[in-house]
Formats: structure tokens, sequence, C-alpha cells
């Protein structure tokens, strides 16, 4: 239960932030979001697993983005489980660096790095090497500069002969060479490009980890309104190629066969509700009987 407080006790100063941002039905939903919890156990009650529970839903919620990030990088994981097995390919996880810039100028970097981005993603090397991605625009907030880092990760499937064929091989110099020429910044000093392993947790999150950490825009008012402003309404994973073809088949539930069997029996059923410091167990049920 420890994550699941943590996230709820952020979500109670999340509350104070986005109040200005939305209608009062929508802040009832999220004053109320995940005051209760239902897990199903098994027989020594050490094992559980979330059943139920009441959720807001705002992308911004701690609760909410968290739980999402959970969904999102098992996703990916089925997906790559997916195009490995039926196309073959491999992957790299990739993550385009971009000066820090302040307050006035995040909207318009943002819109000008997507640019970027496709504009790097339609040079005929990049095309040649890679058969699909999912992208992921981050930003994380420097508090002693007080300026903002927006950047991307990117997952790309890759043919097994990438990592041999000097043809298609594109070296980490050649990749920052690319990100400078796609965003006209001489300044951007390196770029991460790494081959992952299948099912790599660390990466997998990350991907899918919500665009902002909370530690960053939970920080004040300020820089909440900011980053707020500069990703809602804007999608956050971006899918291309296999990817694209994939998250279809996995939406559609075509995936569901790659997804790990749970051999616990869970025997009980158990309630616990929100006291605005904790979570208390307040119901237990035999679901045998």
């Amino acid at each position: 239960m420890e994550k699941y407080t943590e996230k709820k006790r952020r979500n109670q100063v999340f509350q104070k932030f986005i109040e200005r941002h939305v209608k009062e039905g929508q802040m009832d939903l999220i004053r109320e979001c995940n005051t209760f919890l239902s897990f199903v156990a098994d027989k020594t009650l050490e094992k559980q697993k979330l059943h139920k529970s009441n959720l807001c839903k705002n992308r911004f919620c701690p609760v909410c983005a968290w739980r999402k990030a959970r969904k999102d990088a098992l996703g990916l994981s089925l997906m790559m489980q997916y195009i490995k097995q039926k196309e073959d390919k491999q992957f790299i996880f990739l993550t385009l660096t971009t000066p820090n810039v302040t307050v006035e100028h995040l909207e318009s970097e943002i819109k000008a790095y997507n640019h970027s981005f496709q504009k790097m993603f339609k040079r005929k090397k990049v095309i040649s090497a890679t058969k699909g991605y999912v992208r992921k625009l981050e930003i994380t907030y420097n508090k002693e500069r007080d300026d903002y880092n927006p950047h991307f990760h990117v997952l790309m499937s890759v043919n097994k002969s990438y990592f041999t064929d000097k043809r298609y091989y594109i070296s980490q110099k050649e990749w920052l060479n690319l990100w400078r020429d796609g965003t006209g910044i001489d300044e951007i000093t390196q770029v991460h490009a790494q081959k992952i392993k299948q099912n790599n947790n660390k990466e997998l999150y990350e991907m899918a980890m919500y665009s902002g950490k909370d530690s960053d825009y939970l920080i004040n008012q300020t820089v909440f309104d900011t980053v707020y402003k500069s990703l809602k309404g804007k999608q956050i994973l971006v899918y291309s190629g296999l990817f694209k073809e994939a998250r279809k088949k996995l939406k559609n539930g075509d995936l569901d066969y790659l997804k790990e069997v749970d051999p616990t029996e869970y025997i009980y059923q158990i309630f616990y509700h929100w006291n605005q410091k904790e979570y208390l167990a307040s119901e237990i049920f035999d679901l045998t009987e």
C-alpha cells in the first residue's frame, strides 16, 4: 500500500494546483480519486492485487498518471514481444536532448522540436534503419535555474542486421549530428542510443511514465501552470510503423495471449478507504463462501 499512499498524498497537493483549471464536476472526481480500493488476496493475505478503484482519469493526477504508466509499460512490453516474434525485430532506446528554455519559450520550443523530430525521421538514413517507433515527450524542471527541459524518449524497432550492417547502423555521433541538423542547434552536446533487451522494465517504464514527474510539476503553482499549459491537449505517446500496427492489435485484445498467466488462487477481497492520511482496511470477504 506504500506506493498507493504516496501517490494519493501527492493527489492532495495536486488538488490545490488543478482547481483553477477544471470545472467543479471534474474537481469532485479529483478529490474523490482513489479514496476507495478493492484488492483480491491469496490465502496468506501476503499477495494482493488491485481489483477496483475510483479514478478521476485526469492525465496530470499523480495517482492516475502512475496507474496509466504501469498499464502503458505492460502494453509496450506486449507490443515488443509481438514485433519480435512476428517481425523478428530488435529495439533501440534513444534519448534526444535539448537545451533548457525559460517559461516564455517552452511552448514554442516544444512545437519546434516536434517539427525537428519529423524532419529527422524523414531522412533517408533513418527511414532505412528504423521500422517504427514510440515517441514520448517529457518536460523536466530545474529549480536552481528556474527553467525547463523538453526532450524526447524514443523506442525504435530495427532489423537484426542493424547492429552489424554498416549501411544501416547509426552511431551515437551520427544520431547527434542528425538531431543537430533537425533542430538547427549546434549547442546540443549529446544524445543517447542503446540496444535494449526484451522486457527491460526500466526503459519501458521510462517510456510509459507521464511527460512530467509529479515531483517536478507539483513544486508550486507557477511551475504546474506552465507544464499544464504546455502539455494540455497534446499527444504524449506517438506511435508509427510496426508499433502503430501492434497498438491496434493491443487495443483490440489480439495480444492478450502474450500476457503472463497469474497462477495465484485469490481467496479474499479486501476493501480500503482513504482517511486523509492513509488507507485503512475496512472490510474483508471470503470469496469461497
